[in-house]
């Protein structure tokens, strides 16, 4: 193996310690980055550790590199690498597992049991200042969109909980504001404990959900029960968004994993993560549609009778509320580290920082909260940011990062053929992103077109 090869295994590699860093690094030109520190060339390394001075623009504890002090460096109020590897889980379950959930059952109810069928800076490292606005820009309207849905969920909840009894839009306006009081902290490490509870309410709020399915079954559904049902493109295909959506959350990533203590442990919370959400998604989703069928809504816990329904959102909507939060935190986050990456602002309790986080947090959150009012129906707002976005962060990203590391980093076009199964895969990957985005658009206007025509759809900033 040649030592360019054993170097890039060493960077690649999870567990890289001290010694092998200073070891992959000891050789090339030396310049002083932007945050004080040594930068070294001609070593290639992979994606995943070009990242890291990204991350560590939020470290503030290390001893100076070069023998020059930084802002960067100093003694600070806000300390942001403050997460364990379980709390940065149990953040990925909480922002991943909620509303997406619940709009699963209705997808099977559509196509079948068995359906035949900071972004920014990788984006920069990727494709340049082009990738780097690219990605970005997509990472905030997503988490927009993400947190619109979060409040609209919490709409639901409430007008549930209190027989609909006032407009909807104040119900939307009522959850909103907790939202955005949730998402002012400015480390993740501050609504790491609430994720804890979040994440505990839409577990037990899935089961009780599951529990009021099973013991109130839609009569005679189960005489009908096929584990794939024919349906046209338009109809399957919104539905097919909704899974996309489920595991949509992967644009946060780089963000938690840039406030860890530890970040080389970022890949336990991801598999405690997939584990959970794969197996909980799945389970909850079989065991709703099998029980409601295919007049099951979205969000499913509208389809059971009214107490357990009244009980599921109940549990649910502390869930709905961190989540939201999170969301609008990452969006905020992502130019709030832009703006001030290298200033004391991002460190301390300045009142230049102070005011531009809590505007960066109000903007996010007022404009998730137009976006909640203004597409009313729940399957539609996924879909929207499902196509348009989660469609690249869930899958095609996925596919350009394994391309770029292997054609930079192990030989071009002939590593790409001689590793051709995983190129092969990576390429799918990269053309089911495409095609998800395309379609899902596609079938998602037209279904608001029609909804709309067929007055199935209030006015937006309606009271429904």
């Amino acid at each position: 193996m040649s030592a360019k090869k054993e170097r890039f295994e060493d960077a690649a590699s999870p567990s890289l310690g001290e010694e092998e860093e200073e070891e992959a690094m000891d050789a090339g030109d030396h310049e002083t980055d932007v945050f004080g520190r040594e930068e070294h060339h001609q070593v290639a390394l992979p994606l995943s550790y070009l990242l890291r001075p990204f991350f560590s623009s939020l470290e503030s504890e290390s001893a100076p590199e070069n023998g020059n002090e930084t802002l960067m460096q100093k003694p600070v109020q806000i300390r942001y690498k403050t997460l364990t590897w379980p709390l940065v889980a149990v953040l990925m379950i909480a922002e991943i597992v909620s509303n997406g959930m619940l709009s699963l059952p209705s997808s099977l109810a559509v196509v079948g049991l068995l359906p035949v069928h900071n972004m920014g800076d990788a984006g920069y490292i990727l494709a340049g200042p082009v990738g780097r606005e690219v990605l970005a820009f997509g990472t905030i309207v997503f988490a927009v969109f993400a947190t619109g849905g979060q409040i609209l969920a919490g709409q639901i909840a409430l007008g549930v909980l209190s027989s609909n009894k006032l407009c909807t839009m104040l119900y939307t306006g009522i959850f909103a504001i907790p939202t955005l009081i949730f998402a002012m902290p400015r480390t993740l490490g501050q609504l790491s404990w609430l994720s804890v509870a979040s994440v505990v309410c839409i577990i037990v709020a899935g089961i009780v959900g599951m529990t009021g399915a099973g013991v109130y079954p839609i009569d005679g559904w189960s005489d009908q029960f096929s584990v794939a049902v024919k349906t046209d493109f338009v109809t399957a295909f919104i539905s097919v968004t909704n899974p996309v959506f489920a595991y949509a959350g992967h644009f946060m990533f780089f963000i938690l994993i840039s406030e860890m203590r530890h970040p080389v442990d970022a890949m336990k919370a991801a598999y405690a993560l997939q584990i959970f959400a794969t197996t909980f998604y799945a389970i909850f989703a079989a065991v709703t549609y099998i029980y409601l069928g295919p007049s099951v809504s979205s969000p499913s816990f509208t389809s059971l009778p009214l107490k357990w329904s009244k009980a599921a959102y109940g549990i649910a909507i502390p869930n709905f509320l961190i989540a939201g939060s999170l969301y609008s935190h990452t969006a905020a986050k992502l130019l709030f580290v832009r703006f001030f990456r290298t200033s004391r602002h991002l460190h301390e309790h300045t009142l230049i920082g102070w005011s531009v986080w809590v505007s960066l947090i109000v903007v996010m959150n007022a404009a998730a909260f137009v976006l909640a009012v203004g597409v009313p129906i729940f399957n539609y707002l996924i879909g929207i940011a499902a196509s348009l976005f989660a469609s690249w962060y869930t899958y095609g990203i996925a596919g350009a990062f394994w391309l770029y590391d292997v054609w930079v980093y192990e030989g071009a076009a002939g590593a790409w053929r001689k590793r051709w199964v995983m190129s092969g895969l990576s390429g799918l990957t990269l053309g089911a992103g495409a095609f998800i985005c395309v379609a899902g658009m596609y079938v998602t206007v037209k279904q608001i077109v029609d909804a709309y025509d067929s007055g199935e759809v209030s006015e937006p900033f309606g009271c429904g």
